[in-house]
């Protein structure tokens, strides 16, 4: 996908993008190939594809979640930012935190945040069931991009999220994953708004969008450690 076929894509989903932000999104690919060169960041080096596999594929839950309206979003295991940082380009108003566990990256996202000039980006080098201890029900939104199975994520994600916020997560193939969520799902008070699967332009990668929104206040017994939540999806899989 070039600048052009992006732009285009882009269009198709109500999304108009500024020269500013033209020149930013250009920044960040040339920014994100000059330190991957040093620093693993991501197999994704050609700007093709980072245009399409990056910066398009990020941008797709604008099509499902009105990004204008919200103000606070965390982004968990936003590795390189994606969808995070591509998303606070975009939509600079959104209060935006990246959470990884590899501060290798958020110190490739801070360096990148002041060469933008950007403000209200906030790294965060803890786990998410960690941080959900002092900052539950928190965030507008929450979203996460192929970073563990969807049951684990929902338990991470959705005791972070507002009551009446949303979650969304963005996946490749995921129905069983969905299949085996459905109770955590019910548990922590959440309810699948709708399910999106598709191909990216160009390609036949397979694409899925759970968006997730928040019908009541999760217990303070979610979420669990990590290696007790990872234990029971273990167990659901068998």
């Amino acid at each position: 996908m070039n600048i052009n076929e992006f732009i285009e894509e882009l269009n198709k989903i109500g999304i108009t993008l500024t020269d500013k932000q033209l020149d930013e999104l250009n920044t960040y690919k040339e920014f994100l190939k000059e330190y991957n060169s040093h620093t693993n960041l991501t197999a994704i080096t050609e700007d093709n594809e980072i245009y399409l596999k990056h910066f398009y594929d990020s941008l797709t839950l604008a099509k499902y979640v009105n990004l204008s309206n919200v103000n606070k979003m965390l982004d968990i295991g936003t590795g390189a930012g994606f969808p995070g940082m591509v998303i606070k380009i975009v939509f600079p108003n959104i209060d935006m935190y990246l959470m990884d566990s590899n501060n290798k990256k958020l110190d490739f996202l801070t360096q990148l945040s002041e060469k933008l000039g950007l403000t209200n980006v906030h790294m965060l080098h803890i786990r998410a069931e960690e941080y959900a201890k002092s900052n539950r029900e928190s965030f507008d939104l929450v979203t996460s991009r192929a970073v563990a199975a969807l049951p684990i994520l929902t338990e991470l994600a959705l005791p972070l999220t507002k009551v009446d916020g949303k979650f969304v997560a963005l996946k490749a193939n995921a129905q069983d994953e969905i299949r085996l969520s459905k109770d955590i799902i019910n548990k922590l008070n959440g309810n699948i708004d709708f399910i999106e699967e598709f191909t990216l332009p160009k390609l036949e990668d397979p694409r899925t969008i759970i968006v997730m929104s928040k019908k009541g206040h999760t217990s303070d017994l979610y979420p669990r450690e990590y290696g007790k939540i990872k234990k029971e999806y273990d167990r659901l899989k068998k």
